[in-house]
Order: C-alpha cells, then sequence, then structure tokens
C-alpha cells in the first residue's frame, strides 16, 4: 500500500513513492511485514491481509523539543480542537485528509494535517484519528503522531501546501424561476398589484440602506481603529516596544525621501531619530505587498525576544490602522555589500578584519540555531 501526504503533487508523490521502493529493498530486503513513513509517503505491506483493517498500534511520536511556555491551557485547546475538527472532516471526505489552521494568538496559528489511508471507513477512520489525537505531545510546539492506518501532525507554520488544500468556495444557491401571479382582472386587482410593488421596493431599500451603512461603519473601523498588538502572553513580552504612529512620523520627518536608505520586498527602511536622541532604522511595511502581515508579526514575535551583540535589536513596532512599522537600531556602517563591492571601500576590510566579520556571523547564526529560547533557521541569509 502507497499512501501519499494529500498536499503533494503527482511528481512529488511519484518521487517518494519511487524512493520509498528502493529504500525498502536495501533497509529490508528480507521483512515479510514492513511499514516506512516519509514525509511526503508511506509505504505498507504485509504477508497478511492488511486492506480495509484500521490498526492504530505500533505508533511513531515525533515532537518539536521546544515546550509551550506560556497559555499552555490555551494551546492545548486550540490544537486539540483544531485536530479532531479536521479529523471529523477527512473521515467524511473521499480522500480521508485534511488540513487547516486556527488562530492561538493576534500572531501566532496552529497549522494541523491529519490522513487515513482511504481504505478505512468513515468510522474507523475518524477512531482513529480521535485515538491518536489524544496522544499528541501538546505541550511542544509541534508534533505528530503516525500509525500504519492514520496520521496526525501540528505545527506552529505552515508546514503543507496551503494552495493545495485551499477550500473552493461553496457553489452558487440554485435559482429557481418565478412564480408566476395568476393575472387578475379589473382595476381593483392591478390597484392591489401596485401596493405589493411599491411596498417590496421600499422595504428593498430599506435593506440595502442598512447594509451600506453596516459595511461603511465596519469599513471605517477597520481602516482607522487601533488594533491591539497581542494577546495573552505575546502583550507582556513586547507590549512595552509599541510605539505611537505620530513618533514614529516626527523621527523619520514624516518618511521623507531624504531619509530614505533602502528597499526590499517588505517595504521601504528610513533613518531617524527619536526625541531621546536614538538613531534608529524604520522598516514601513509595503502596503502592495502580497506577503505582508504575517511577516510582520513573525519578525516582531520572534525577533523582540532575541537578544545577541551580533544582531540587530529591535526598539520598537507600530501597529495602527493599516500602517505596520518597525524600528531597529541604527548600523551607521550600513551593509557588509557597501564595502565589499564597492572599489574604494574594498581596501578597509583586510583579511584580519574579514576573518572577525565570519566570526561574528557565525557566532549569531550559532544563536539562532541553537543558543536562543526559539530555535530559527534564518533561509534568507544575504
Amino acid at each position: 500500500l502507497f499512501l501519499c501526504r494529500g498536499d503533494q503533487s503527482p511528481e512529488a508523490c511519484r518521487n517518494c513513492v519511487t524512493f520509498s521502493v528502493n529504500d525498502t529493498l536495501n533497509r529490508c530486503p528480507s521483512e515479510r511485514e514492513v511499514t516506512l513513513y516519509y514525509d511526503e509517503c508511506m509505504l505498507r505491506y504485509s504477508n497478511r491481509n492488511i486492506l480495509s483493517t484500521m490498526n492504530p498500534n505500533g505508533g511513531i511520536i515525533l515532537y518539536n523539543s521546544q515546550n509551550v511556555t506560556s497559555n499552555q491551557t490555551g494551546f492545548r485547546d486550540v490544537v486539540l480542537s483544531t485536530m479532531n475538527q479536521a479529523a471529523t472532516e477527512a473521515s467524511r471526505s473521499s480522500r480521508k485528509f485534511d488540513a487547516r489552521n486556527a488562530n492561538f494568538t493576534a500572531f501566532q496559528s496552529v497549522y494541523g494535517l491529519v490522513q487515513c489511508t482511504p481504505d478505512l471507513t468513515t468510522q474507523d477512520c475518524l477512531r482513529c484519528l480521535q485515538q491518536i489525537n489524544n496522544q499528541l505531545p501538546v505541550d511542544k510546539i509541534g508534533g505528530r503522531l503516525i500509525v500504519p492506518s492514520c496520521t496526525s501532525r501540528y505545527e506552529l507554520y505552515a508546514f503543507y501546501n496551503e494552495s493545495a488544500v485551499r477550500r473552493p468556495p461553496p457553489p452558487p444557491p440554485v435559482s429557481t424561476p418565478p412564480v408566476s401571479a395568476p393575472p387578475l382582472s379589473g382595476k381593483g386587482g392591478n390597484s392591489k398589484v401596485l401596493v405589493v410593488a411599491i411596498v417590496v421596493a421600499i422595504i428593498v431599500a430599506v435593506l440595502l440602506l442598512i447594509a451600506g451603512y453596516c459595511f461603511l461603519a465596519k469599513r471605517a473601523k477597520k481602516t482607522y481603529g487601533t488594533t491591539s498588538a497581542f494577546d495573552g502572553d505575546d502583550i507582556t513580552t513586547v507590549e512595552s516596544l509599541q510605539l505611537e504612529y505620530r513618533t514614529i512620523q516626527a523621527a523619520t520627518n514624516d518618511f521623507a525621501e531624504s531619509n530614505k536608505i533602502g528597499q526590499g520586498g517588505f517595504g521601504e527602511v528610513y533613518e531617524g531619530t527619536l526625541s531621546d536622541g536614538t538613531e534608529v532604522a524604520v522598516k514601513r511595511l509595503s502596503k502592495s505587498s502580497g506577503q505582508g502581515e504575517r511577516e510582520f508579526k513573525n519578525e516582531v514575535v520572534l525577533v523582540a525576544k532575541l537578544q545577541h551583540r551580533n544582531l540587530v535589536r529591535l526598539l520598537g513596532f507600530c501597529l495602527q490602522g493599516e500602517e505596520r512599522v518597525l524600528v531597529y537600531e541604527y548600523v551607521p556602517n550600513k551593509s557588509l555589500d557597501y564595502f565589499l563591492f564597492d572599489p574604494a571601500k574594498q581596501g578597509e576590510l583586510d583579511w584580519s578584519r574579514r576573518y572577525k566579520i565570519i566570526g561574528g556571523i557565525a557566532r549569531g547564526i550559532l544563536y539562532l540555531h541553537q543558543d536562543s529560547r526559539l530555535t530559527i533557521i534564518h533561509r534568507d541569509l544575504k
């Protein structure tokens, strides 16, 4: 039996199955019963009948080494609720697969994925998933449990292909042809039709006005309201860093072009000076950026907790209306490429200085990968 994860493309599935067959021949050349698990697929065979039979035994538990350090009860409730909803949906579907996410805080989501072998009945699939969901290591920030008949996994990042599991919009309601009213004879009948038409038109107009008012009020609130930055323990971590938008405007001369020092996929970067004389680098999220809000939230939550001499410190942030701004300490020497690729500046970096720079970069990466409270893989080193 081969089973590919439900979010995998046909090509990725085919590659995983091909690899698993070759891997089985190397690992288990003489075994009569084998189950091999990979990230994208699983392979299972036996000398006895294994089809349409639920097997929740012989499970493997994998988990992130990081413990949930705050709001453990809330985290557990969100994880189990998400995974049990996914289990119910998967058991009813023909593919026996479901993936979904739910908000844990305003800045963090829980992502979950469940799957059964499609030969199971609805009842057996649900029973298998409920059984392993109850054994998930929910005191960890990520974990999975795999058994021969089903699998369940949750993380604090989107580990699956979201576009492949995006739910299609519900079909439009089927329109029914209007029922023709029997013809009315005489002036009295015509006046009744006219009165009904006028009343219906008035009701529709009133409803449209109410709907329009609600829409505009909601939109105005969304556009101009100040959004609370964090929920729960995230507030205690970084609430002291939150700055007023007008403070940042004043520091950058209202984001003047003369203060602009860089631009990237996230947005524009400005040099500024706070009222106490502190020089800062202000990163302003581009409103047209397709990646924006999630990256902003992740950066605030993560970077605010990172303290290392080889990392640029986050000094503040602003989340107000549509404005999302990060305020970092200002590095006057600019970035390394300013010196490496400038013919006039290259000479300032002799090999002794370059060696020290390499060591500093390595220490910063080592801190991110091993020594920080949150284990972070950078994945975008330049």
